[in-house]
């Protein structure tokens, strides 16, 4: 399948009037479908068929992506009623396989890109996505559809902001039907309080096919040209209720719905092409016929095809990694050196020895570094790669998006792990979901590094989080906490290779602390470490609490009990072997880490050694956690000790293990 829209030298009058006519039809056939009760949900794009044209000003190199009211547009772009048809009725083959909503449209084949249901969520990926298209130095470029009501979302403005600093190639299409569900926008929208410059905004009667095109047209020839973005505030209507869900008769005037109507864009588009002579009146029905035949036949055909396979329903959560990874071309240090001082030595070897990595993080441009100086030297020696960001967490982890969309492999930094509440909404909206949502057409593989933990005093409930079980918790995100130079450069090596998003956190309390280096290599995710063998207690550690699991090991050695010390290094996927072996041989669990207790990954760790019948019986006393309590993590260095794990607590609950 491969785009049938390109730039042409005339513009297909009739072809466009008939995809608008096809996508209203497809519409009514799915409104049909809901009040017989097949169907489970629709978005219709009723009124916004002339949005379509901008399809012609495209090639099939270019990108979209677009919201859920497009269903023209992607017929344009060279989608198919059958396809669409899929997605709606949630059948076996669909674009998502019956993961994702109706009209949440997704085809790499075409270049555009999955649709999320997160009003404006889009818009840093587009950014991030044109940002690639630029690096590459071609000319291609990126258009975004919003809906007017989603313009007020936060994350508009840093992806136009972006856009805009960087004179990025990209088109942002604003559908202004001026609702949001019930609510008018009329006094909402940002183009309309005059909060754009109106350098950057051109205004759109997106009612006429011929208007939207010209206008489009010259936005998609500026931004391909490196004339930067564009603002189309297309003003539409809405021609329908905002989903099945709704009924616009309870919240709109009747006159109102019936003015609408008679500005109906097929029925200007229609009436225009008649006065020319392209299209006689009988031509129109006739046309009007034949399509709701096509559309007819083709949901028959699609209602009989079987819903999704359920035994299927994990595929596509991870990818499968690389055979074999690419050597590691670092030498090892002769003295004992720290996590920082690798981690910066790796990132140097990535950047050289692969093209499509890019660096992007708040202060990591030289001479700063990075506060800790993870990127010291970096963007010195590669200014394109290696940038600075603004103070804005969700352009940061949302471009990443685009780019691992378009090719590149992001190594993005968040200063401190505590800062990524902003970008929270792009981690689980757009990169945890996107390759499982689309089947793995669409991946997402980039590292988000970030410094993570507290037990470095004077940091505070801002500085000093872990937050180990909302990371575990999201499907779709691998997560990694490397507790030495060796780990940290292998863990690194391999998520850069590796086809998935990985959260790559290291630990403030230890990440300067000296150790001996064997050997750097790459390590496979879901490879736990033993740190030291034992045969009485086995003790699960990570991150800066690996610190006190072998104090604990030296005083318990003085008793004559033995601890088994095993570092998971990565959390997600977890590696339960390796725990389940150590329990074999001592039958006594402690877990520590320093999140908070209640809902953190160590009562995972103890669920699935106590539910399994066979880890059960290897128990010879219940399990122990020792965790930070159920509160936040205070300035006072005093106060911040009082609420974390520490020694006594770690040597209480091994002791009630031995009882």
């Amino acid at each position: 399948m491969t785009p049938t829209t390109m730039e042409r030298a005339s513009f297909p009058k009739l072809e466009l009037l008939r995809t608008m006519m096809l996508s209203r039809e497809g519409d009514r056939r799915e409104g049909i479908l809901m009040r017989q009760g097949k169907g489970w949900f629709q978005v219709p794009g009723m009124g916004h068929e002339a949005l379509a044209a901008i399809a012609y000003h495209l090639r099939p190199d270019d990108y979209i992506f677009p919201t859920y009211r497009d269903r023209a547009l992607m017929l344009a772009r060279g989608m198919t009623t059958r396809e669409i048809a899929l997605d709606f009725m949630a059948r076996a083959g669909s674009s998502s396989d019956g993961r994702n909503m109706p009209a949440h449209y997704s085809s790499r084949a075409l270049n555009v890109f999955s649709v999320a249901t997160p009003t404006g969520s889009q818009c840093l990926p587009a950014v991030g996505a044109a940002w690639g298209v630029k690096l590459a130095g071609d000319d291609r470029v990126v258009v975004c559809s919003i809906g007017d009501a989603a313009t007020r979302q936060g994350e508009f403005y840093e992806a136009v902001c972006y856009a805009i600093q960087e004179n990025l190639p990209i088109v942002f299409v604003v559908e202004d039907n001026q609702y949001g569900i019930s609510t008018p926008t009329q006094n909402m929208l940002p183009m309309r309080l005059h909060v754009f410059d109106e350098r950057w905004v051109v205004f759109v009667n997106g009612r006429y096919a011929n208007e939207v095109y010209e206008k489009s047209g010259e936005a998609i020839r500026k931004a391909r040209t490196g004339g930067g973005p564009t603002i189309l505030w297309c003003e539409i209507d809405r021609l329908s209720s905002h989903t099945s869900a709704d009924d616009h008769r309870v919240y709109r005037p009747t006159e109102e719905i019936e003015a609408m109507f008679e500005r109906d864009p097929i029925r200007l588009f229609a009436e225009q092409l008649i006065a020319e002579g392209a299209l006689t009146q009988e031509q129109y029905e006739q046309m009007q016929a034949e399509i709701v035949r096509e559309v007819d036949a083709i949901y028959q055909e699609v209602e009989r095809i079987p819903l999704p396979d359920p035994a299927r329903v994990l595929d596509h959560l991870f990818g499968e990694p690389p055979a074999q990874y690419k050597p590691l071309p670092l030498e090892v240090e002769r003295e004992p050196t720290t996590m920082v001082a690798a981690f910066n030595r790796v990132l140097h070897a990535a950047l050289e020895t692969f093209d499509n990595i890019v660096m992007f993080g708040e202060d990591i441009e030289d001479p700063k570094g990075g506060v800790f100086g993870f990127t010291k030297g970096l963007s010195t020696k590669y200014p394109e790669r290696v940038r600075n960001s603004p103070l804005a967490e969700a352009t940061i982890v949302g471009t990443a998006v685009g780019l691992a969309a378009t090719g590149y492999r992001p190594v993005f930094e968040i200063q401190f792990i505590d800062f990524i509440t902003p970008g929270f909404h792009q981690l689980v909206s757009q990169i945890a979901t996107l390759r499982w949502r689309s089947k793995g057409e669409w991946k997402c593989p980039l590292v988000i590094y970030s410094p993570y933990g507290a037990y470095l005093p004077a940091g505070g409930m801002w500085h000093s989080q872990s937050n180990d079980g909302w990371w575990a918790h999201t499907p779709g995100i691998r997560v990694a906490i490397p507790s030495t130079p060796e780990d940290i450069v292998g863990l690194f090596w391999a998520a850069i290779q590796d086809d998935d998003p990985t959260l790559l956190l290291i630990p403030k309390h230890i990440f300067r602390v000296r150790m001996p280096v064997q050997a750097y290599r790459a390590i496979p995710f879901g490879k736990a470490a033993v740190r030291r063998e034992g045969t009485d207690v086995t003790v699960v550690a990570w991150g800066n609490t690996l610190e006190l699991a072998f104090q604990a090991a030296e005083q318990f050695a003085q008793q004559g009990v033995s601890l088994e010390i095993i570092d998971p290094r990565t959390l997600v996927p977890f590696d339960w072997e390796t725990v389940e072996g150590s329990l074999a041989k001592t039958g006594r669990l402690v877990v520590i880490h320093e999140d908070n207790r209640t809902c953190g990954f160590g009562q995972a760790i103890i669920t699935e050694m106590t539910s399994v019948p066979e880890r059960f019986n290897l128990l010879l006393s219940p399990p122990q956690l020792v965790a930070r309590y159920d509160v936040h993590i205070p300035f006072c260095p005093e106060l911040e000790y009082a609420v974390l794990p520490d020694l006594a607590r770690v040597m209480q609950a091994i002791q009630t293990t031995l009882e």
